[in-house]
């Protein structure tokens, strides 16, 4: 038997239609509303590829269905990307991180780095998921972790590989962040971490 009581036309009864516009009252409630939107030329970070540049937020149609898409440029990947605006957020699309942040991860540089028994296989799957997270204070503890084989003979070809990585995306973010150049932060960054 059904819970709900058909009209004689075979229609709901008004109380399933008050119950579905209660639930798309709470669904309204509940949708996430950017605070701080994209725009055009503004320099943003994409977790998979690292830090690029909106180039275009507009309109398309894509198999008969109008979009409002956001196009991004990587110039060091020498690629374009372009993705619905609405999953921008969910794909992990976010906008260069405060000084706050670089100042944390900083300090997480300059800290005793973790040493892990585990397989290397595991530990570089471990390292290069935090890489692709795109989250700075995470690419810091890899750069941590992995700095004390950078200048010495110790390290393997895929520790290093990682390091650089991870060092090519914090620099990129960072630089981005102080207008300065790549180079000028690399420097920085490398002092921090001898000194460390």
């Amino acid at each position: 038997m059904s819970m709900f009581r058909t009209t004689p036309k075979g229609g709901v009864t008004d109380a399933m239609a008050r119950t579905a516009a209660a639930v798309t009252a709470a669904q309204a409630k509940t949708k996430v509303r950017d605070e701080d939107p994209f725009r055009e030329g503004d320099a943003i970070v994409y977790a998979a590829h690292g830090v690029g540049r909106v180039d275009r937020i507009g309109i398309d149609e894509i198999a008969g269905t109008k979009l409002e898409m956001i196009q991004i440029s990587f110039p060091g990947n020498q690629m374009t990307l372009r993705i619905p605006l609405s999953k921008a957020r969910k794909a992990g699309l976010r906008k260069i991180v405060s000084r706050e942040i670089v100042d944390k991860a900083m300090a997480i540089i300059k800290g005793k780095p973790h040493v892990s028994r585990g397989m290397w296989a595991r530990r570089a799957v471990a390292y290069q998921e935090k890489i692709n997270s795109g989250d700075l204070v995470q690419i810091a503890e890899v750069l941590r972790d992995l700095r004390r084989n950078v200048d010495s003979l110790d390290g393997s070809f895929s520790e290093r590989k990682l390091f650089e990585a991870a060092q090519e995306r914090f620099v990129a973010e960072v630089a981005v962040l102080e207008g300065k150049e790549p180079a000028a932060v690399l420097e920085t960054l490398t002092a921090a971490m001898k000194a460390a």
